[in-house]
């Protein structure tokens, strides 16, 4: 029997709508950097997405049927915040962090071209996270590749887009 990836997809939902439901809030000191060019970056690591030096680029993606400019890592993948977080507390952990994984740093994050706002780094509960504008940036486990954007509205996660506001 061939199940679709949208059937496939649907019927996962629940379950990371379950693994988002944990609440933590950590209180942890930020540090700024405004989003400068950079040319390389390291490469993330599978299972939390840290990187020695992390560079946020944009790109175009189709996000609820538009093309959208979002905020991506250097290997492409979509960036999302939740909409629950704050520049000092995350509500995404355990469970949700491991659908979610949080973009980490052990440096400076920097932004390419046309990433326009302000990279900083939240000493939350799982490490270094990086924030844009005020928001902890996270990855979608079911993002596979560039240019997918399948976890738009799932769980208070939305697609961060080089406009997000502070």
């Amino acid at each position: 029997m061939r199940v679709s990836r949208a059937a496939l997809a649907l019927a996962l939902v629940p379950v990371a709508l379950t693994a988002c439901g944990s609440t933590s809030s950590s209180t942890g000191q930020a540090s700024t950097a405004t989003a400068t060019p950079a040319a390389t970056a390291a490469s993330p690591s599978a299972s939390t997405g840290t990187t020695s030096s992390v560079t946020v680029k944009t790109a175009s993606v189709t996000v609820a049927g538009a093309p959208t400019d979002v905020l991506t890592t250097t290997a492409g993948l979509t960036l999302y915040y939740r909409t629950t977080d704050t520049a000092t507390s995350v509500t995404c952990t355990g469970g949700c962090a491991a659908a979610w994984p949080p973009l980490l740093a052990t440096g400076t994050p920097t932004g390419s071209a046309g990433v326009t706002g302000t990279l900083t780094v939240f000493a939350g509960p799982l490490g270094s996270q990086v924030l844009y504008n005020g928001h902890p940036l996270y990855t979608w486990s079911h993002d596979t590749g560039p240019g997918m954007a399948t976890g738009q509205g799932i769980g208070g996660f939305k697609v961060a887009t080089p406009s997000l506001a502070a």
